[in-house]
């Protein structure tokens, strides 16, 4: 007996440690880290178009094989909320690929909340997602890449909600509400403390949420910026602006930002030397889509302030290849 509770202990700190381990994101041996952004899933439960969003995440994770999977938001579009998100949480972890999420503004309305989805995502061993308490929204968190040959931060990731409508209308302001005060102070103190730790050098850092900055509709319409892809609709950005992009530039850590919500938008584009992009559609025709389904496919390179990325469609085409700054420079 206890021969077979001393296997049964070995056994379960064997797998904790490899689930540790397997959640530990690092740049591999090359100095290369590569991350794939699907965004917009926007899946209907037992709702055939929505398979094609599924096909795209099988065939681009075989063919890709990243080192983190990035959901940014809508990723449900139906009740029965709790097992649509558990369907689609289930697709992504069977690839045994960590993954992080950041939720949109229609995920909320299916029946569980923000707070109660993510619950459900954490219970999954590949989920990396967390939350910082006490600030507004749900899914505010970074996480840290480590070096290829040692455990120190080389890269950070931020992921913000970017919340839902304005809570403003009363006052006149309508349209989407902005990533408020609290998370913009929060951004900034957690900037500085790695930086400081760091040695007072900022680390590179990318940024991931749904809806985009309205510095996205400036650079996009400046004729001075390098655009690289799709640009079917004007940026569905808030109507204030709370200073996210100016906290950025101050602490000089961001290159690049990575968001969703405007299905007819992919472009990337360069707006004082930080990237402005958004991920390519993944989702099937339970919503508006005129471009062909796909994801971001975005490396990154120990070391480097550079950002090779690309669009990858689900027939495997690849469009858009660019690398971020030597192609943005005018």
């Amino acid at each position: 007996m206890k021969n077979f509770l001393f296997t049964a202990i070995l056994l379960l700190c064997v797998a904790m440690g490899s689930n540790a381990q397997t959640n530990t994101l690092k740049f591999n041996k090359d100095g290369k880290f590569k991350i794939v952004q699907f965004t917009d899933l926007h899946i209907k439960w037992q709702d055939t178009r929505s398979d094609i969003a599924f096909t795209c995440i099988k065939n681009t994770l075989e063919a890709e094989k990243p080192d983190l999977v990035v959901l940014t938001g809508d990723i449900i579009y139906s009740a029965p909320a709790d097992k649509n998100f558990r369907h689609v949480m289930e697709f992504i972890s069977q690839y045994k690929i960590p993954f992080a999420l950041a939720f949109g503004n229609h995920d909320r309305e299916q029946g569980l909340s923000n707070a109660e989805l993510l619950k459900i995502a954490r219970e999954f061993p590949y989920c990396v997602a967390s939350d910082v308490e006490n600030l507004t929204g749900d899914g505010n968190y970074t996480l840290e890449v480590k070096g290829g040959n040692d455990d120190k931060n080389k890269m950070i990731l931020y992921f913000i909600d970017s919340n839902r409508g304005s809570l403003l209308e009363e006052q006149g302001v309508g349209g989407y509400d902005y990533i408020h005060l609290d998370q913009v102070n929060w951004y900034v103190k957690t900037s500085r403390t790695y930086t400081k730790q760091n040695g007072g050098t900022p680390l590179p850092a990318l940024a991931f949420f749904h809806i985009p900055l309205p510095e996205y509709n400036l650079a996009a319409q400046n004729e001075n910026t390098t655009l690289y892809g799709i640009r079917r609709e004007k940026a569905c950005s808030p109507e204030l602006n709370s200073g996210l992009f100016a906290a950025m530039k101050e602490q000089g850590d961001i290159m690049g930002v990575f968001v969703g919500h405007d299905h007819d938008n992919d472009y990337a584009v360069n707006w004082y030397n930080i990237l402005l992009a958004y991920g390519r559609f993944t989702g099937g025709p339970t919503e508006y889509i005129h471009i062909p389904n796909g994801a971001r496919v975005i490396e990154l390179t120990e070391g480097k302030r550079i950002i090779d990325t690309y669009i990858r469609l689900t027939n495997g085409s690849i469009e858009q290849r660019t690398s971020f700054p030597a192609d943005y420079v005018k």
